[in-house]
């Protein structure tokens, strides 16, 4: 179990976060057409993961578009933006805001994702959503970089997690 915070509170996160060198959890999530989307629907291609509580937050979306752009000069790489956002909202928000890049998979269905990975939010009135992280997998989805963005309000280092894709 981790904690982070949120405008300087202390919130509990449950599970444990993913660690480097270690796999990564499978999981299945929905996509923006109601479609089960696996782990292992990515094998062979390095992943990013963005973790977020919500798409329709300002870091949230800010981040997501840094790396709709970075997910440009990585055709190689598959970019995840993962929340509990409702498919149809991620699907509003990304074309609204042409997000072309990324691919957005929610866990509304089902929280099994975001305590595995250690970052389900497990208080508060954020409670179920996730904590801010960015995670790196290879092609075997060995996880490369994991980052737990330790105050929710604030964004991720792309620079570190991007320079995996090198």
């Amino acid at each position: 179990m981790s904690n982070i915070t949120l405008k300087g509170h202390k919130v509990a996160l449950e599970g444990n976060f993913v660690k480097v060198g270690h796999a990564a959890p499978s999981f299945t999530l929905l996509d923006q057409k109601l479609s089960e989307r696996h782990l292992s629907d990515f094998k062979n291609k390095k992943k990013i993961l963005y973790i977020v509580p919500s798409l329709d937050t300002e870091v949230c979306l800010l981040s997501t578009r840094i790396l709709n752009e970075a997910a440009k000069k990585h055709p190689e790489a598959i970019f995840l933006i993962i929340s509990a956002d409702l498919p149809f909202a991620q699907k509003r928000i990304c074309g609204l805001e042409k997000l072309d890049n990324v691919i957005t998979l929610s866990m509304v269905k089902d929280k099994t994702f975001a305590h595995d990975y250690g970052v389900l939010i497990g208080e508060g009135f954020l409670q179920g959503l996730c904590a801010r992280a960015l995670i790196v997998l290879d092609g075997h989805d060995k996880v490369l970089h994991a980052e737990l963005v330790s105050e929710i309000s604030h964004e991720p280092s792309y620079e570190k997690a991007l320079a995996f894709l090198h």
